[in-house]
């Protein structure tokens, strides 16, 4: 076959392929290839027909072939391009992107509308693997691409906000430089856009913030953003709101984040973050109670702030809400999920203040939780004040071998360490070792002196110790006074206080003050409550007792709050009140059905309010759970003598008398 026919045949191919007639085409493209086996259009007429006859790996194989013999010849680029492009192709988008990349660099010096097709079929390709670093390099070439032809800023603006749309929704995946590049393309949309200040611009300035705001790494860029758009727009409190949750976040209280807090909530009295920031203001001005007022109230409008939940956790175990401080650690370890970079710290002290907060709590389970929870703590096993915490949990939990054990440890690797020392004093005050614990408190107080437990556990050391310690001012009282003073929320301290002022010092007016602060401070204390109770009838002021037990008795769930209810009764019953004793002293024996001395006291209270058969069995009741309460014995006797069973009351005042010979209520009841 001359020359002239191979051409000839060629044209006959291109001719048959033209009228759809593909097998005809390859018997011509064939008949080349006995002449010229490496005739390049050829090859591409087969894989074109090939590809139309729905033969993809011939096709396949014969544009490699032309590729093959010429790399920089564009048709069967196109044509390999083309038989990817099928729907009946799968898993050949990795060649695809190969084949767009070479035609992409053979376009580039030839036809630039071809290249910028390309390039967006290629970028839509990646945008479909979620290759969005891929996304990002080869659109910002196309802008470039776009920049050199002279292309108008409104084209280019919106050739940047593609860029935003096909790289916002993958923020979560994505690596840094990815960050930086839909950055750029935010910085760009921002400076290309028509109308500044504006809607658009304002919204997609939004945009950009919450994007910077996703990337722990961009912190500097994110506040310069929020400082721009504050500029902009004065009155717009969103730059605002964000700069402020990024001062939260970042655990410092500068004079910078205060006065960021102060402008937010003069413009906003009701934000969130504005909220927040006052509360943790607070919360470093030790005004606890505001602090969680303000943290809770923030946290109901912008619940997403790992930081703030723990702040308020903080806020709330300095005032010994430990349950509570327990819930809002937990919503911080939620919000904080699986961190990485700055927030690993945030889960770190989270995980560290919620084994504090079980150790307070103070239960076996408890302390089983707090030993799980600092296993958590990255890094923890290296940290002496994390391994304290451990043996304060062993302690708890009764594992005194393992406690001591940490103890030791620490003392020898950590001498100079408060913790370490007070663990010891915590260990030998559980075993009543009190002088031994009296120096390992004297140890922790003197590198630690403004710890309010350390001062606590020496003055009930000294409590325990012996008559002189307990009577010695300066040894118990100086220490509870010096608990009290620096943790005024310290509700235990101010029940000793009580305690010394009534017991040693004879002073009931001052220790009815401390065991009203302590009741105040925890209205679980039911010691507190009582004694409080007791020392106000004693010192004649009945009004301060009946407040106190009315303010208990109008929180106190039904079969909760005993103490109250019981002391009211008696109250009642004292002052002829006998209905309203009845109804207290049947409430106080909801929460306790088996307290004999209630029974009686209500029998009491039945029998005033002239109810003698309800009396009588309440007596009985009494006197069946002790049988050692003669009085409730006698009483029954009586009520059957009042009601005219003669017989049984003759009984009731014999048993006695077998017990009591000289019971003389009985004598005369006989």
């Amino acid at each position: 076959m001359s020359n002239k026919e191979v051409k000839a045949a060629l044209k006959s191919a291109r001719d048959a392929i033209r009228n759809q007639e593909y097998k005809e085409a390859l018997k011509h493209c064939k008949a080349v290839l006995k002449q010229e086996k490496n005739n390049y259009n050829a090859w591409v007429f087969i894989g074109l027909a090939a590809a139309e006859l729905e033969q993809p790996d011939q096709a396949k194989g014969a544009y490699k072939k032309a590729i093959e013999l010429e790399p920089n010849q564009l048709l069967a680029w196109q044509g390999l391009a083309n038989l990817y492009e099928k729907p009946n192709q799968t898993d050949v988008k990795r060649d695809l992107a190969e084949v767009y990349q070479k035609l992409l660099e053979l376009y580039e010096s030839s036809d630039k509308q071809k290249w910028c097709d390309v390039c967006n079929k290629l970028v839509e390709l990646y945008h479909q693997e979620k290759k969005y670093l891929e996304v990002a390099e080869t659109w910002q070439k196309l802008i470039r691409m776009k920049e050199e032809e002279g292309a108008e800023k409104a084209e280019l603006h919106q050739l940047w906000k593609k860029m935003i749309h096909l790289l916002k929704g993958s923020t979560s995946n994505q690596d840094n430089k990815t960050g930086q590049l839909l950055s750029t393309a935010f910085e760009h949309a921002l400076h290309s856009a028509d109308t500044v200040p504006g809607e658009d611009h304002q919204n997609l300035y939004k945009d950009f913030i919450q994007c910077l705001s996703k990337f722990p790494h961009e912190k500097a860029r994110l506040k310069k953003a929020c400082h721009d758009m504050m500029a902009l727009y004065p009155t717009l409190s969103y730059p605002l709101e964000v700069l402020c949750l990024l001062f939260v976040q970042s655990g410092t209280l500068s004079e910078e984040a205060l006065q960021c807090f102060s402008r937010l909530l003069e413009m906003d009295a009701d934000s969130g973050p504005g909220i927040i920031g006052f509360g943790i203001k607070c919360l470093k001005e030790n005004k606890y109670k505001e602090a969680v007022k303000s943290l809770t109230e923030g946290l109901q409008k912008t619940n997403q702030c790992p930081a703030a939940w723990y702040y308020l956790a903080e806020a709330q175990m300095k005032i010994h809400e430990h349950r509570n401080a327990l819930l809002s650690c937990n919503q911080a370890l939620e919000a904080l999920g699986t961190p990485e970079g700055p927030n690993l710290q945030w889960k770190n002290l989270a995980l560290q203040l919620k084994a504090e907060i079980l150790i307070k709590i103070a239960d076996a389970d408890a302390a089983e939780e707090a030993i799980k929870v600092l296993e958590q703590i990255v890094n923890g096993n290296s940290d002496p004040v994390v391994s304290a915490l451990r043996g304060q949990a062993y302690l708890n939990k009764g594992l005194i071998d393992q406690a001591s054990k940490i103890s030791q440890e620490l003392l020898l690797s950590h001498p100079d360490l408060a913790e370490a020392h007070a663990l010891e004093g915590f260990i030998h005050y559980s075993q009543k070792n009190y002088e031994q614990a009296e120096k390992s408190f004297l140890n922790a107080i003197e590198r630690k002196a403004g710890t309010a437990d350390y001062h606590q556990y020496l003055g009930l050391t000294y409590w325990f110790m012996s008559d002189e310690t307990k009577k010695d001012k300066g040894k118990a009282l100086a220490h509870f006074l010096k608990a009290a003073k620096l943790d005024s929320y310290l509700g235990s301290a101010f029940c000793y206080l009580g305690n010394y002022y009534r017991d040693i010092a004879g002073d009931k007016s001052r220790a009815r003050g401390c065991y009203k602060k302590a009741f105040e401070l925890d209205e679980t204390d039911e010691e507190s409550g009582t004694a409080a109770v007791n020392l106000s009838v004693e010192l004649g002021d009945t009004d301060t007792a009946l407040s106190i037990l009315n303010e208990v008795t109008g929180k106190a769930r039904p079969g909760t709050a005993k103490w109250a209810w019981l002391h009211r009764g008696l109250y009642y019953l004292r002052t002829g009140q006998p209905s309203q004793a009845v109804a207290d002293l049947q409430a106080a024996l909801r929460a306790d059905p088996k307290d004999s001395n209630c029974w009686e006291s209500l029998g009491e209270a039945y029998f005033n309010r002239g109810s003698y058969s309800t009396a009588l069995k309440s007596f009985r009741k009494a006197s069946e759970l002790n049988p050692g309460l003669v009085y409730s014995i006698y009483r029954a006797a009586a009520l059957e003598q009042i009601l005219g069973k003669y017989e049984n009351a003759i009984a009731t005042y014999q048993e006695i008398l077998k017990k009591t010979e000289n019971y003389v209520p009985a004598l005369k009841g006989i």
